[in-house]
């Protein structure tokens, strides 16, 4: 039996099966979906069910026409993501809920459809996983580091231009002002939302899984690279003309631009490894 056939054939029981999974996980997704409205850092996780679904439709030919074995190993994780939601609700881990509604779908894949058809679709399944926002220890963890690396190359920079600066861990001194490196420019927002859209952005793309890789490895590179550039001339424009220059509509607009940059600079790599041969 064919995919295409076998969403006739189980359609009742793939049914009910969404309706248990929306039963579930209403709350959970309902959650996650205010978290993309009211954290920038994770605005991206509109974009990722739509782009996994693209990842879906380009596929599927060769899901129509995958021949279906249903695989009791799906059982195994379903029972895996079910309990991943059961210990999370009961600690109030949002990160390990969200994310088993991930895993409950791998699983789900598997035991109706079987091994075929995953392996067909495990990219979008897989792909999911950028929608779930970070637990905040993570993020801390991984957003000190980087403003401590874009403070550092920040005042290197500075100084190497020949402007008097000091730095004090994420604390930038000039002689008439004193900024600090927040989380937003850090660069961890950019970084979440890049490598998200560079993994599609890699697969999309007719090209080798070394090129992909680079193109993903390269991404958090760009990330960085651009948000070290907007402190450098935050920092600039606030020696010379004011706290006002680092502020306001300007400390905005840079965080736009520096976005717009990145994915420039991404999309021409992208386009130079089209060409190139590895």
């Amino acid at each position: 039996m064919m995919f295409s056939e076998s969403l006739h054939t189980y359609r009742y029981a793939l049914a009910f099966a969404l309706v248990l999974v929306s039963g579930l996980y209403g709350s959970v997704v309902a959650g996650m979906v205010t978290d993309w409205y009211s954290d920038d850092n994770y605005s991206h996780g509109f974009l990722v069910p739509l782009i996994a679904g693209y990842f879906v439709r380009e596929r599927w030919d060769d899901l129509k026409a995958a021949s279906v074995a249903p695989s009791n190993s799906g059982l195994a994780i379903i029972g895996c993501a079910l309990l991943l939601l059961v210990i999370a609700s009961l600690g109030t881990e949002y990160f390990v809920a969200r994310s088993s509604l991930v895993v409950l779908i791998a699983g789900m894949i598997l035991y109706f459809f079987g091994t075929e058809v995953f392996k067909i679709t495990r990219l979008p399944i897989f792909y999911l996983l950028f929608m779930v926002p970070l637990p905040y220890i993570v993020y801390n963890t991984i957003a000190l580091p980087l403003k401590m690396f874009v403070s550092w190359f920040s005042v290197s920079f500075l100084k190497a231009i020949g402007l008097v600066v000091l730095r004090d861990g994420t604390i930038i001194m000039f002689p008439n002002i004193t900024l600090e490196v927040a989380d937003a420019c850090s660069g961890i927002r950019s970084l979440v939302s890049i490598l998200a859209l560079s993994t599609a952005y890699a697969f999309v793309l007719q090209i080798s899984q070394v090129k992909r890789w680079i193109i993903i490895v390269s991404s958090i590179i760009i990330a960085l690279a651009t948000n070290a550039l907007r402190v450098i001339v935050t920092g600039i424009l606030a020696n010379y003309h004011g706290a006002a220059a680092a502020q306001g509509f300007f400390h905005e607009f840079a965080g736009m631009a520096v976005f717009v940059l990145a994915m420039l600079i991404l999309v021409s790599l992208g386009q130079i490894l089209r060409v190139k041969t590895l």
